[in-house]
């Protein structure tokens, strides 16, 4: 017997219709979009216009000086000779401009050369030293790496003096040696060894922080399965360690000879202790001497623009191996 009071079936619900998009909604939206997406370029703005005016600026009239005549009675107000390439024809056409940047290369090699193996050894020795050493170590490190350069100079002249320095008495009263009132700065090799001390003593914090930061990332199992195997300690940072650092060893490495090949003041303060400013200067010492002591100004900034254009070459290859390895 059916059921009389049995509800109807109920019927489906009509499908909503979608919202139309109105015009000024999708204007909003574009603008949105086109909002995010310039937002980090608008960003960069103040410190692209800061970045103009503080290095892009000066580096335009250093350009423009370098194809002028440019001397003292142009400081004065004398109007400037457009005389084209004939500085930077003068400049390289100077046997003492070759003899400078030659100086100025191996100077710079052997820094760096010295400057990379000590930081990193030192870096892997603070892997193995106990907390307490390894603190100390770093403290005396940073200590080196915060005194100014000019300050370091000066206490180094004091170790290097010819009549009361520590390093001639030491080398006559402990070992015996004939340098009683040694002048280490006459010499150009004596001068240089001194200039890369210094040189060397400030540089290699930095590199032993990067290298020792970069070691704590390496995998100690990879490190104790190679030592299972055989692998010896140089094997193992042969074979292990430096292709886990490479980038970073490449970056410091060209971070180091844009600084080292671009010294100024250690050079021109020891010149002023006793150095011989002939046989002594380096690519920045020579361009202030040319521009500032001769008052050349144009051919000093041709130098100097030649010195940004090897500079600018090197920092290039330093951008390309960033960009590979943000690739990777």
């Amino acid at each position: 017997m059916s059921t009389l009071n049995s509800a109807p079936p109920r019927v489906p619900d009509a499908p909503e219709e979608a919202p139309a998009t109105t015009p000024a909604g999708g204007k909003a939206n574009a603008r949105g979009r086109f909002g995010a997406k310039f937002t980090p370029y608008s960003l960069l703005v103040p410190s692209i216009v800061v970045l103009g005016v503080v290095i892009g600026w000066p580096l335009i009239n250093l350009i423009i000086m370098s194809f002028q005549k440019f001397g003292r009675a142009q400081v004065f107000g004398a109007p400037p000779e457009w005389i084209g390439f004939g500085n930077y024809a003068k400049v390289l056409g100077d046997p003492t401009f070759w003899e400078v940047l030659g100086r100025s290369l191996l100077f710079c090699l052997v820094c760096v050369v010295i400057t990379m193996v000590l930081g990193t050894l030192i870096a892997m020795m603070m892997t193995r030293l106990t907390k307490f050493f390894r603190l100390l170590l770093s403290v005396g490190l940073l200590l080196a790496w915060a005194m100014p350069a000019l300050t370091a100079t000066i206490v180094w002249g004091w170790i290097f003096d010819t009549d009361y320095g520590v390093i001639n008495n030491v080398l006559v009263n402990v070992f015996g040696l004939d340098f009683h009132q040694h002048s280490w700065l006459i010499d150009p090799v004596s001068f240089f060894f001194v200039a890369a001390i210094i040189v060397i003593w400030g540089a290699v914090p930095f590199v032993t922080f990067t290298v020792y930061a970069g070691l704590s990332q390496v995998p100690d199992e990879v490190l104790e399965a190679a030592s299972l195997d055989g692998a010896g300690y140089l094997a193992r940072f042969r074979l292990i360690v430096f292709p886990y650092l490479k980038s970073i060893f490449v970056v410091v490495t060209i971070l180091q000879i844009i600084w080292d090949l671009r010294v100024f003041t250690q050079i021109y303060a020891l010149q002023g202790i006793g150095g011989i400013k002939e046989q002594t200067s380096t690519l920045g010492v020579y361009i202030y001497q040319t521009s500032l002591g001769s008052g050349e100004y144009g051919i000093g900034g041709a130098i100097a623009v030649i010195t940004v254009i090897i500079l600018m070459a090197i920092s290039l290859y330093y951008v390309r191996q960033s960009i590979k390895e943000e690739e990777l």
